[in-house]
């Protein structure tokens, strides 16, 4: 059985946007309430979001209905932003506008895990453990703790340091790109 490759005709989507733009303009020179996003367009999200987590890099997360519901919320809120005059290719907006939405929910969820053994790793500081067995459970489940909270405070530095040279170069007028040839051998940022 062959795989149906396109779930979404990008031409019929490209008409239901254009077509959605002018009810909006219709509508903002009128004064009258914003017209509703066709079902079309919404089903054409909702696909969109969907397929997208099923990619290797989305898939395996536990939050991934976070991350898909991330991703619908934010392509609708940007359903007005379109320019069909600039864009013939609403497919690709909105799967740019899901993939920034998923990439920010996992930045959230990382940070939450931070916080939550950065908790735990004062909690074991600040707590008298009398047990033996006990206290070999918390040592291992520490090394742990210490691993995620180092990893995580390291990607800081590495983004503040990026952050800081991005800013020193423009104050001196460095180009893009003399920039980027210094500094990718310099950090690697991984997500």
């Amino acid at each position: 059985m062959a795989r149906k490759r396109n779930y979404i005709n990008n031409r019929t989507l490209f008409e239901a946007m254009v077509e959605y733009k002018n009810q909006l303009n219709e509508a903002v020179e009128a004064g009258t309430a914003k017209p509703q996003v066709s079902k079309y367009i919404g089903e054409s999200i909702f696909l969109i979001s969907n397929n997208l987590a099923k990619k290797p890099n989305f898939s395996g997360y536990t939050y991934k209905q976070e991350m898909i519901s991330d991703g619908i919320m934010d392509c609708l809120a940007a359903v007005d932003n379109f320019k069909p005059e600039k864009s013939d290719n609403p497919f690709g907006y909105f799967t740019q506008i899901a993939k920034n939405a998923f990439i920010r929910r996992i930045h959230k969820e990382k940070k939450q895990t931070y916080i939550k053994h950065k908790n735990y790793e004062y909690t074991i500081i600040t707590t008298a453990c009398g047990s033996q067995r006990f206290q070999l459970q918390q040592e291992k489940l520490h090394e742990l703790s210490e691993e995620i909270i180092s990893s995580f405070e390291e990607k800081l530095r590495e983004n503040k340091a990026l952050t800081k040279a991005k800013k020193s170069a423009k104050i001196k007028g460095i180009g893009v790109e003399a920039f980027l040839e210094e500094t990718e051998d310099e950090v690697s940022i991984n997500y």
